[in-house]
């Protein structure tokens, strides 16, 4: 049900993350109309977490499958209207980082290409046992593979 890349949740973006081979983490989704603020645009508290989770789940390329991103702290810039209704990509990396944080930063774009909003945080690294009571069977955490996987990502 997680907002980001629950499969179930009806009104969430659908996320789906590719890690690239230059280290860095693509995210691809498509806004709802149930996104947006004013019409036809992209809510900017949903593009702020389409940016968190992105970078928060970078750190999982060259760490333990085990460890995630805790925000700490968060900043975004705006820079162009986000439209609803088609693919939006974003592109998080992990800039530093020391035993327990890591920084990263992100880009959300546009399907022209063009950056519409960059962010970037500070996050705490923990296991997912201590972030959360869960379950990962019940939960349906998994990678799960689709036919229309690209063999290659052109961002």
């Amino acid at each position: 049900m997680c907002l980001v890349c629950g499969l179930k949740n009806d009104l969430g973006l659908k996320g789906v993350f590719y890690e690239l081979d230059n280290k860095e983490l693509l995210a691809v989704f498509n806004p709802l109309i149930q996104h947006q603020s004013y019409p036809g645009r992209l809510h900017g508290g949903i593009a702020s977490t389409i940016l968190d989770e992105t970078i928060g789940r970078a750190i999982m390329i060259d760490n333990e499958k085990e460890i995630w991103g805790v925000t700490v702290e968060l900043s975004v810039r705006f820079k162009k209207p986000i439209p609803l209704i088609q693919e939006l990509r974003v592109v998080a990396r992990i800039i530093s980082e020391n035993r327990r944080f890591f920084i990263g930063e992100g880009k959300l774009l546009l399907e022209d290409g063009s950056v519409a909003a960059q962010g970037g945080g500070r996050y705490l690294k923990q296991p997912l046992k201590q972030i959360a009571e869960f379950d990962p069977i019940e939960q349906e955490w998994r990678v799960v593979p689709k036919p229309e996987d690209p063999e290659f990502v052109d961002i």
